[in-house]
């Protein structure tokens, strides 16, 4: 097995739909510094709702979920985890925080993908720390029988395998006849037939993903969720990983469908943010925009906060949406004067 194989990747033909793919992705690459320098004021907006969603969707998929009013107070850092499920929401908040504080590329190792585990599994006590014992994938069954759908690298084999994942990374990488997306793609699907940790290698999956997308400046994971879009399709994410995990050990597994799929899952990322950003200079668009910030606040806040999270929006907007949410009954005010706070209403809360 010789995980990401740099001989594999620059002899590959690809369909014309695979090439439509990676054609549609570049392009929106190419447009997206426009849309950053002309609608500044939609980026805040986007970029906190971006990670709102991607915590809750990437735990989701794994099962671990906190109920709606704990969640935007976890994530924002405005209170402190009260549970396990709690600390791993904060946990990838952190992960993904590191991730968009890095500046150029970040050489990917060994160390790096642990930092991300370390990160994103900080209560577990091997976080950071590749498996000790052999895992297996399980497949639930619809009867409610458990299935292998596929044993990993040993724990014996697994420092070894992610060292020549990384080495054969930067060597594809250093091949300008290989698309940078196909050496992303192929990476994230062969760390996930490694599976090299205990636990926590489905979200780690997720955080290289918008780590190396950052790297070669494919900067749509920063505004809009690609765990949520993983999420929403995620019987299709399982069949094809199991469909692509055929002979993975013998280096003679199908890799085209995970291509288009995971390509599939970073244009339609593109399209939406597009749609964002086209559309905020609208008035209704922009009013939108406002409320969406004001429904993401966790605790009190005041005119000035959301204000200030919304460059290039008039003050005059920002209050006439508070007021019409206020006669809705979804935000109340706290105070009077200068020191007027704002709340969430019961309904918001709760939700």
């Amino acid at each position: 097995m010789i995980p990401l194989d740099p001989r594999r990747l620059s002899s590959a033909t690809l369909p014309l739909a695979t090439s439509w793919l990676l054609a549609a992705c570049m392009e929106a690459r190419g447009k997206q510094e426009l849309w950053i320098r002309q609608r500044p004021e939609v980026l805040a907006a986007l970029r906190q709702q971006a990670v709102i969603e991607s915590v809750e969707s990437s735990n989701r998929i794994e099962g671990v979920t906190v109920p709606r009013n704990r969640l935007r107070k976890v994530v924002l850092g405005k209170s402190r985890p009260r549970d396990r499920s709690e600390e791993e929401l904060a946990g990838y908040r952190r992960a993904l925080n590191w991730i968009f504080s890095r500046k150029g590329t970040v050489k990917i190792t060994p160390e790096v993908i642990r930092k991300l585990h370390n990160l994103a599994q900080a209560p577990s006590g091997d976080a950071g720390e590749f498996k000790r014992r052999d895992n297996e994938i399980i497949e639930m069954l619809p009867n409610g029988e458990r299935q292998v759908r596929f044993v990993p690298t040993t724990a014996k084999a697994t420092p070894r395998a992610i060292e020549t994942l990384c080495r054969n990374y930067d060597t594809a990488c250093r091949d300008e006849h290989v698309p940078p997306l196909l050496t992303t793609a192929t990476f994230v699907f062969d760390f996930l037939a490694i599976h090299p940790f205990r636990d926590g290698n489905g979200r780690v999956s997720r955080l290289l993903t918008t780590l190396l997308l950052q790297s070669h400046d494919f900067q749509v994971a920063k505004y809009v969720s690609l765990e949520r879009l993983v999420e929403e399709s995620k019987e299709d994410y399982y069949r094809i990983l199991k469909e692509c995990s055929r002979e993975w050990h013998e280096g003679r597994n199908e890799i085209l469908p995970w291509w288009n799929y995971w390509l599939s899952i970073v244009r339609q990322g593109y399209k939406e943010f597009e749609k964002q950003v086209e559309s905020a200079s609208s008035g209704p668009a922009k009013g939108n925009l406002v409320k969406r910030m004001i429904l993401d606040q966790a605790g009190e806040f005041s005119l000035g906060e959301v204000s200030a999270q919304l460059p290039g929006v008039s003050r005059q907007l920002v209050k006439k949406v508070l007021s019409e949410l206020q006669r809705n009954g979804r935000v109340r005010l706290t105070g009077r004067g200068r020191g007027a706070r704002w709340i969430l209403g019961d309904s918001e809360i709760l939700d």
